[in-house]
């Protein structure tokens, strides 16, 4: 297939981009960093420069690949802004899906998150509700996913993959990363939160498989949801921190974990990575 990958140098598209070449497809990598093309040509893809707020640019580069797919791994994430990642995923989600329908592309795979479903009790599946009585921050960030799906799902063929927490090199949950600096200072609170993780190299092997699967919700997490009691020693100690003396958060029923058994009985997905348990000692 030939794909077009937005969002190709961030920490999901880095290792997509080649993840597609090995596989055989044809990739156009969209950048809005013109000093980013000459890494990405030597990857052996092309390369579009635009940004996605710029509504008419994005409609003329994608008009020019002329892909078979639309890969949306847009974020906007690198200063940490949630509400600067809500708007990505609204408005960024907007330009790049009325951009591929205008261009005649049938096919998008698109980039969601495994912690906007409503309160409850168990780990979230793929019928779960969307927590659209979400309030405060946590609002922005739901709405910001909602968005992006309903925009995604305007497409003859879409797959929307709700991936758990990223951790491994690049993310957040690395050595060097913004949690690991947190845990450093006791800044990452434990409790009965629930989170599910997902290796960032299990999600990107997500994204390359979705193509060939079939229209829907899939749920990218590991199989161990983790309540913070759990998993916050095991990552303090993976980058050397303590977690002794960590503040407790009260439980928010919304942090409720996901349930990846559709994912691993229907579309034959089976993380490298089963657990976090074993996975943190990686970073």
């Amino acid at each position: 297939m030939h794909v077009f990958v937005a969002g190709s140098t961030g920490v999901l598209g880095r290792r997509v981009v080649p993840a597609l070449v090995a596989a055989g497809h044809r990739v156009t990598a969209l950048t809005r960093r013109a000093e980013a093309a000459a890494g990405l040509r030597a990857q052996g893809v092309a390369v579009a420069v635009a940004d996605a707020y710029d509504r008419e640019a994005l409609m003329r580069v994608v008009s020019e690949a002329g892909p078979d797919v639309v890969m949306h791994q847009l974020t906007d994430l690198s200063t940490a802004d949630l509400a600067a990642n809500a708007r990505m995923r609204d408005v960024g989600t907007r330009n790049l899906v009325d951009a591929a329908h205008a261009a005649g592309v049938r096919r998008i795979v698109a980039q969601s998150i495994a912690w906007a479903y409503e309160a409850g009790e168990d780990p979230a599946d793929e019928t779960t509700p969307l927590d659209d009585a979400a309030t405060g921050p946590r609002r922005g960030t739901v709405d910001g996913v909602i968005a992006l799906e309903r925009a995604a799902c305007e497409l003859p063929e879409w797959v929307v993959l709700r991936y758990g927490l990223f951790y491994g090199p690049g993310t957040w949950f690395a050595a060097d990363g913004i949690k690991a600096a947190d845990a450093r200072a006791l800044r990452l609170p434990v409790g009965r939160d629930v989170s599910s993780f997902v290796h960032v190299d299990d999600a990107a092997a997500a994204a390359v498989a979705a193509l060939d699967w079939p229209c829907g919700v899939v749920n990218v997490v590991d199989d161990e949801p983790a309540t913070a009691d759990e998993w916050v020693p095991a990552f303090a100690r993976a980058v050397g921190a303590s977690s002794a003396g960590a503040v407790h958060a009260p439980h928010a029923h919304w942090a409720r974990g996901a349930d990846n058994h559709f994912a691993r009985k229907h579309l034959n997905w089976n993380p490298n990575h089963h657990t976090w348990r074993s996975g943190f000692d990686t970073i």
